[in-house]
């Protein structure tokens, strides 16, 4: 049951009280009792939590499981030892199962009362176990803990006609004589899990979903009784009429826990004496310091005006301390070169910030407004979103945690929850469906915005699942039990960015958690919760292109050049000339296909176009590009709407754009503070139409006083009205404008070292890296490709040239090749394939990493022949570990020359892959042909037959739409369905020129389909046309490169031969049977070249040969053969 419905059905019941015990955490405790009180139940906070009661006779067995003990908290002492006990379960467990100990319960009891847990817990197991004197003992040890405030519990819920299920049948009359005996009360108690009886089955396939286990697994399993649902008063007064004491019990109980939680004001920690004075300073000593060179916005009059206005109001509003905590963990980040992010959110509108160094935008200098950010009007906690480098952000936490200590310091909780596709996939595992239907029932599920419609909206919308129901009783039943437990909370896990810091121990304001995967404690309530409870929040974030920028820079130090990004030029030719021609692969926040559209159009030329499109590019506003493109190169005139507010609209071409425009608008028309157009802007956006009718009038008002007409006053409102919901915030926008400009100048001065670092951000995603890789080839860079004697463990940048990442192959790790590089570093490059062997421990490295190093060609210049040394690792491998052995052990020689004798092992000699094999081998390893392309030897081929190549046919199409055939091997292929259940594909495809995609209508995809298979290479039919500077291309036809070009073979080949070993495989390769075709025959020359000829012998060979691109690779790859060439 969710913790919203509960107070609803306690109330409907006619119960005055309510005690919320969820199973060793709290996570529900302040909004239980914020939304039961508001519901007029009286909520009892408390927790069942798990008792360590009794350890293992024998040390080297584990010690018993423990059981749960159900605490209520009758007080504020109570509920602070609650939270205790709480963090206790998480923090103080260490490698056993959460729980609690009887000394902790000893030093955290007060103010608690303690339910002996009934049958299932510590007291009723060992009743069980027949162990009468210890059962007897423990709670005769609660007793004295809790004294008085201690009452056997009884639970009776059993099913099929029976009061007891068997555990309650054979403990209970133990526990009516210990209590008695004991002279201790007896309380009944109704241990809920869900509403009504119906609600059984799907809680137990929940229950299912939680262990792992499936609904009809018999043994093993953890179960409930369809008894668990909530029942009313009278059905338990008559469940216990025999004991009418222990219901008696519960009023008395409720009576006693007369506390409710509470929320709280905002805590921080005191950062200094005289926080208001010491803000005061740190402001105007950094205001005077930006100030000498930064140029001027306005006059230093104006930003001192500014600076006070805002200190004014953030010492009004008690909030001195959250601005230096923040500005301190900024500077240390910034004093340890930890790169931080011009800022974020709305928090860039303040000069206080700016002087800080917490952001680096002059507010001033982008009509940036502080209302937006803290507004007095509306009293709310400050908010400074941070984005450090991505590699280091877990450095500034860890100095936050060391100065204000990390019992004071956390993570916030968040909640997984169970939407529809997700609640289907785990109902259908646990009821043991096969994996297709329930993929297939998932993916019928339609998705509105980000987020899947609901089961009941997903049944009426979609025939296809009420007929799958309609035929199989299981898919009915899966889709009766996934509406059940749709919504509901499935896993806990940590914010990824969002971090708590107090004044006290954390676990005095709010109950802790301790994830797995981290060694940091976090709150056990979520971000809304956490909050009111009194604790602030904030943003660490992790910004992937900080960590570009700073890779470039660090790069770019190597050339003896120091860039300092935050002052570059805004004005650069170079950038805004790669803006407007939209190469802006990499380039953070335009590099999607849409965003390179709207910068062909708009042809950005100040940093104030790239602000708009960041806050424009989104659905709603995106409909203004075309007119802000149109008014700004002069293909349309400007909309004017009144002379008051004409101005404000300027530099967005006259559309409203932001959120601080229609704060502006309505002070400069309507007479409002920027404070009360905050809120009137607020009331907009999230459309409170109670507060829109109320500020109405008051704004036609001011208008009217203003001397506004009051149609034009009427008019410019509804504009607000329409704007106000599609307004961006614009301190966020001009900050990610910065960001996205710092990367845009770095690619346009220094695109080696741009795209070198790019490639290091995105190093083990493959498709990514294709892409860059695409780039880099467009900029005429130049790749070395992998090599042990060349390449870092990531990519680096010499002499002009971009080095492979070894750690960047597929399934290596950079710490596996830094032990490559190490060693190279430290003896000199790798003579061969044997001194890597006895210099670098390859049993470390690992054999699949090894296997990959070979494939990609990184020991071609130890050994061109790949297969060679694929094919020889293992024995490199072996005599590798025998060699460090013999180093490591105690037969080290003493001038440590020790393994050096081994005899080193002798390695296969096989052909060399034939260069398809080869390119398909290195395809594995890096995921994208590198060193050449299986299209390589068709190209006289397919020139032959007029089929084109991707830098042919986009010249071609300049001049209008075109029908031309073009090859490519197919690199990827995704296939979509349309709104008429259509189903279509797009394509990716690259040739020796460059990638490109391909759309494939379902005719097309209904013939052609089973060739655009990852891998093959093929040849289109495609319509092609330009638009926007971009080359659209849509599929009429598909078939094989090998079928197109069969015809197209060379008239005949001439062979250059330096080697006459060459001549017996060139034979092989000539006479091979499998080569031989109808067509494509033609004559064979060699030219053969050696000291002891005059010059260069041509010979014809007699008779003629099959003509083929595989032929023609095959023979130009075999050692001692210098080039094949077509005649």
């Amino acid at each position: 049951m969710h913790v919203k419905k509960l107070p609803n059905v306690v109330a409907k019941a006619g119960m005055p009280a309510v005690a919320l015990t969820d199973s060793n955490n709290m996570f529900a405790a302040l909004e239980f009792s914020e939304i039961a009180s508001a519901a007029g139940v009286q909520p009892i906070v408390g927790c069942q939590v798990d008792l360590a009661y009794a350890k293992a006779d024998n040390p080297r067995d584990r010690n018993p499981k423990p059981l749960p003990i159900v605490l209520l908290a009758q007080s504020e002492a109570g509920y602070l030892n609650l939270m205790k006990l709480n963090s206790c379960l998480y923090l103080e467990s260490g490698d056993e199962p959460p729980h609690v100990t009887t000394a902790q319960l000893q030093k955290h009891n007060t103010g608690l009362i303690c339910l002996t847990g009934g049958a299932l817990g510590p007291i009723g197991q060992l009743l069980q176990d027949g162990q009468i004197d210890k059962a007897q003992m423990l709670i005769k040890h609660l007793s004295e803990i809790f004294q008085d405030r201690t009452y056997v519990e009884l639970q009776r819920h059993g099913s099929d006609g029976e009061k007891h299920t068997s555990e309650e049948a054979a403990t209970e009359q133990h526990f009516v004589e210990m209590a008695y005996s004991m002279n201790l009360p007896l309380v009944a108690t109704n241990d809920v899990y869900f509403p009504k009886r119906e609600m059984y089955a799907a809680h137990d396939a929940l229950l299912c979903i939680s262990e792992g286990s499936y609904v009809d697994q018999q043994q093993g399993r953890r179960r409930l009784t369809p008894e668990h649902y909530f029942k009313s008063t009278d059905e338990m007064m008559t469940l216990f009429a025999d004991l009418p004491e222990a219901i008696d019990n519960t009023i008395e109980i409720a009576k006693r826990c007369a506390f409710k939680t509470y929320k709280r004001d905002p805590i921080l920690p005191k950062f200094a004496e005289n926080e208001i004075a010491e803000l005061r300073r740190q402001a105007n000593d950094g205001l005077q310091q930006r100030l000498a060179v930064i140029p001027h916005a306005a006059t230093v009059d104006e930003y001192q005006a500014r600076l006070d206005f805002e200190l004014g109001i953030i010492e009004g509003m008690g909030f001195p301390g959250y601005f230096l905590i923040v500005a301190d963990f900024i500077h240390w980040s910034k004093e340890n070169n930890i790169p931080v992010g011009p800022g974020r959110g709305s928090g860039a509108g303040s000069l206080v910030a700016y002087a800080l160094t917490i952001t680096d935008l002059d507010p001033l200098r982008y009509s940036l407004l502080f209302e937006r950010f803290l507004n007095p009007e509306r009293v709310s906690m400050p908010d400074f979103d941070i984005d450090f480098c991505m590699d280091r952000r877990e450095e500034v936490i860890r100095y936050v945690q060391d100065k204000y200590g990390r019992d004071r310091v956390g993570q916030i909780i968040t909640f997984g929850g169970l939407l529809s596709k997700a609640a289907v996939r785990d109902v259908g595992r646990v009821l043991q469906m096969p994996y297709g239907q329930v993929d297939r029932l998932s993916k019928l599920i339609p998705v509105e915005g980000v987020k899947p419609v609901s089961i009941e909206k997903a049944i009426a919308e979609e025939p296809q699942i009420r007929e799958m129901a309609k035929s199989e009783e299981v898919v009915q039943r899966l889709l009766d039990y996934a509406q059940q437990v749709e919504g509901l909370l499935r896993n806990a896990s940590t914010h990824a960015a969002g971090v708590v810091i107090a004044d006290r121990s954390l676990d005095e304001l709010v109950p802790l958690y301790q994830d797995p995967k981290s060694d940091m404690p976090a709150t056990q309530f979520n971000m809304k919760w956490v909050e009111q409870a009194g604790l602030v929040k904030f943003d660490f974030l992790g910004l992937k292109t900080l960590t570009v920028v700073q890779g470039a820079t660090d790069f770019i130090k190597q050339r003896g050049i120091d860039i300092d990004i935050s002052a570059i030029d805004l004005e650069d030719t170079a950038t805004f000339e790669l803006y407007a021609s939209a190469k802006t692969v990499a380039v953070f926040q335009v590099e999607s296909t849409g965003m390179m559209d709207a910068l062909r159009r708009m042809k950005p030329t100040v940093i104030e176009d790239i602000v708009a499109l960041v806050a424009l590019y989104r659905p709603g506003p995106m409909e203004n590009i075309p007119q802000y493109c149109d008014v700004k190169n002069g293909r349309a005139d400007r909309e004017l709407m009144h002379p008051s507010i004409d101005h404000l609209l300027e530099e967005t071409q006259g559309i409203i754009v932001y959120q601080e425009q229609v704060m502006q608008i309505a002070q400069e028309m309507a007479g409002y503070s920027l404070g009360g157009a905050d809120l009137l802007r607020r009331a907009m956006g999230k459309k409170i139409q109670a507060e829109m009718d109320k500020e109405r009038p008051k704004f036609l008002e001011g208008a009217a006083k203003n001397g506004v007409d009051a149609k034009k006053a009427r008019e410019v409102w509804d504009l607000l009205d329409k704007f106000a919901n599609y307004g961006f915030n614009k301190s966020h926008a001009a900050a990610y404008a910065v960001v996205s400009y710092q990367t845009a100048w770095l690619k346009a001065n220094y695109p080696v070292e741009f795209m070198a670092a790019v490639m290091n951000a995105d190093l083990h995603l493959t498709d990514k890296l294709h892409v860059y890789f695409e780039e880099v080839k467009r900029l005429e860079i130049e790749i070395i490709p992998p090599c042990i004697n060349r390449c870092e463990a990531l990519f680096s940048v010499k002499d002009g040239k971009i080095a492979y990442a070894l750690g960047g192959l597929k399934n290596v790790g950079a710490e596996a090749m830094r032990l490559i590089t190490d060693a190279r570093a430290q003896g000199g490059q790798f003579k061969d394939l044997i001194d890597v062997a006895r210099r670098v421990d390859l049993k470390r490295v690992g054999k699949r990493p090894m296997e990959m190093l070979a494939r990609s060609g990184a020991f071609d210049q130890l050994d061109s022949n790949r297969r060679k040394v694929f094919d020889s690792l293992d024995a490199l491998v072996g005599y590798s570990a025998a060699t460090h052995a013999e180093m490591n052990s105690s037969q080290g020689g003493l001038f440590g020359d020790a393994g050096e004798d081994l005899p080193a092992p002798r390695l296969p000699m096989p052909d060399d892959w034939l260069p398809v094999e080869r390119l398909s081998e290195e395809h594995k390893a890096i995921g994208f042909y590198l060193s050449g392309h299986p299209l390589d030897d068709y190209m006289g081929a397919l020139k032959r037959k007029n089929i084109l190549t991707l830098k042919e046919l986009e010249q071609k199409a300049q001049g209008g739409k075109v029908l031309a055939k073009i090859a490519g091997s197919v690199a990827g292929k995704q296939v979509r369905k349309s709104a008429r259940g259509n189903r279509f594909a797009f394509a990716q495809l690259t040739d020796p020129t460059g990638a490109y995609e391909v759309t494939i209508f379902s005719d097309t995809l209904e013939k052609f389909g089973d060739y655009l298979e990852v891998g093959k290479n093929v040849v289109l039919t495609v319509e092609a046309n330009v638009e926007s500077d971009q080359l659209k291309l849509l599929a009429r036809g598909v078939q094989p490169a090998d079928i197109s070009v069969q015809d197209a073979a060379a008239m005949g080949l001439k062979i250059f031969v330096s080697d006459a070993d060459a001549i017996t495989s060139i034979s092989a390769r000539l006479n091979d049977k499998s080569q031989e075709t109808q067509r494509g025959r033609g004559p064979v020359h060699l030219v053969l070249s050696h000291p002891e000829l005059p010059g260069e012998v041509e010979i014809a060979l007699k008779g003629e040969f099959p003509m083929n691109p595989q032929i023609k690779g095959a023979i130009k790859h075999i050692a001692g053969v210098l080039d094949v060439e077509e005649f």
